[in-house]
């Protein structure tokens, strides 16, 4: 067993009961005339951490950016507390309590850190002095760079930033994709502490992550993905221990 390809197609598992935070349901998405998203069923509850692993093209980035507006599903739909947004453009959806860290960090290069921040609060008339000096609780580092422009800062940094940012808009319901690309081993551990204290103060997260390990040391739950399909589903702890995940993203024999 040495892929995601030997996964077993296995139905969704070990959820909640209630109505999801999120739901995505009979999501199909479309680039041109190629199916990325088969008809997938993602249910995310308050509070949790859920995780999305998979091979690359498996289509996590394109679950996030369907569940945040930015990409139109073709068929299926998405919920928010059980009302449908679906069709909400990404920029309204922020409205709703959601916010998306996405893959690259995209943060302004020419702006400072400080006003990278206050665009996070764009929703508001004024930004939040109290989230702002939560952001810097959190991430001490932003608060000594507060007057650097955004472009000269480390990888680290950026990623600390994205996230300070997208917090600034008091999000219900933080996505994130691949938060841990191209950083160092201390500073991913830095950041998923970070992660794990944002939960812990009750924001909600939708992770996608590479490093299976640290996301399903992290996670609630997790789905894996399988090129556009959901492959398995289970508690984060199930799935850490499950042989087939182990030798797919773990490199570790079955």
């Amino acid at each position: 067993m040495s892929g995601a390809a030997d996964l077993k197609k296995e139905p969704a598992g070990s959820e909640r009961t209630g109505t999801p935070l999120l739901e995505l349901r009979d999501l199909r998405v479309y680039y041109g005339a190629i199916e990325a998203l088969k008809g997938i069923n993602v249910k995310v509850y308050e509070g949790e951490v859920v995780a999305l692993l998979g091979a690359n093209g498996a289509g996590k980035s394109t679950t996030l950016r369907a569940a945040s507006g930015m990409l139109a599903p073709r068929e299926g739909q998405v919920l928010l507390h059980g009302e449908r947004v679906d069709g909400i453009k990404s920029h309204d959806l922020v409205q709703f309590g959601i916010g998306h860290v996405p893959e690259g960090r995209r943060v302004f290069p020419r702006m400072t850190v400080k006003e990278n921040l206050e665009m996070g609060a764009y929703r508001f008339k004024s930004p939040d002095r109290e989230e702002m000096d939560r952001v810097y609780t959190l991430f001490p580092r932003l608060k000594e760079r507060r007057t650097q422009l955004g472009g000269t800062l480390s990888g680290g940094e950026q990623q600390m930033l994205a996230i300070g940012r997208a917090l600034m808009g008091k999000p219900e319901l933080l996505l994130l994709d691949e938060p841990s690309m191209g950083l160092a081993p201390l500073i991913v551990r830095q950041i998923f502490d970070i992660l794990k204290e944002i939960n812990e103060q009750g924001t909600t997260v939708l992770l996608v992550e590479q490093n299976a390990s640290q996301a399903l040391q992290l996670a609630d739950r997790g789905y894996v993905l399988e090129t556009g399909e959901v492959a398995m589903a289970d508690e984060a702890s199930s799935l850490l221990a499950d042989p087939r995940v182990r030798a797919a993203y773990l490199g570790e024999g079955a």
